[in-house]
């Protein structure tokens, strides 16, 4: 697919976001869908589900220094709400096809959750604390160049 890791995740900006086509086979006995190493950009080393997100609440709400990820909505819809420090956009997803690859360096808050919807995340990396921002006044500084990650 020709992806581009950046070095220096940090320089990342909301250009850097991605609309991916998750390749499907339609059938009229039901559609299927399937994520292999071409798709996404990165080896899958974490997989993670949210569901029963009441409507209100939000999710996310950091930025990864190294972690790279992929949300899919398998069910329902919700809005991604994604910051570089300058610039901010809101995506809703809401089609199991599409998933929305969102590079380290942005900072990210998941909200709006349908009822009955289902956020998939592929990531990059395992689990690691050091690895998220969780102060968006820390983030910014750190984008700017103001503070070390």
């Amino acid at each position: 697919m020709g992806w581009v890791i950046k070095k220096n995740t940090m320089i990342s900006n909301i250009s850097d976001l991605k609309i991916i086509d998750i390749p499907k086979v339609q059938d009229p006995r039901g559609n299927l869908a399937f994520i292999e190493k071409d798709v996404i950009p990165f080896k899958i080393n974490r997989v993670y589900y949210l569901y029963d997100v009441p409507s209100s609440a939000h999710r996310g709400g950091h930025a990864h220094k190294k972690l790279y990820q992929m949300l899919v909505a398998l069910s329902g819809s919700f809005e991604v709400h994604l910051k570089d420090g300058e610039n901010e956009i809101k995506i809703t997803l809401n089609k199991p096809d599409k998933g929305l690859l969102i590079v380290p360096g942005i900072w990210r808050e998941i909200g709006n959750f349908s009822s009955g919807s289902v956020c998939l995340v592929l990531a990059s990396e395992e689990f690691d604390e050091a690895d998220y921002i969780r102060n968006y006044a820390d983030f910014v500084l750190v984008k700017r160049g103001q503070a070390d990650v």
